[in-house]
């Protein structure tokens, strides 16, 4: 069974986009090269700012709508407790070795 992910992003126009994945690396690329979601074509190059992991579709896609709920501001102390190494979620050894820009 597939891991998911559900990740926040940082736009270059600055906006945020909350979204989900069985492949995050598969995905920044995708977003990056302007054939992710819709919402992020034109305002790439995008930079990941969040990472959580879900066991599974159903639990990624609760906690997406959950973070999708949040004002900007709790989105970005969301990230920045991630940044810090903070309760939200566990950091994984790949994040460690590139860690998310201060926003």
């Amino acid at each position: 069974m597939a891991e998911w992910t559900v990740y926040i992003l940082k736009c270059r126009d600055d906006t945020l986009y909350t979204g989900i994945t069985d492949n995050f690396p598969r995905r920044l690329t995708a977003h990056n090269r302007g054939t992710g979601a819709k919402y992020t074509r034109g305002r790439g190059p995008v930079m990941p700012l969040y990472r959580e992991t879900c066991p599974d579709k159903s639990a990624a896609l609760k906690r997406e709508i959950a973070i999708k709920k949040l004002s900007r501001q709790e989105k970005l102390e969301l990230c920045r407790r991630y940044a810090d190494g903070g309760n939200e979620p566990p950091v994984s050894p790949e994040d460690k070795q590139n860690p998310p820009q201060e926003v």
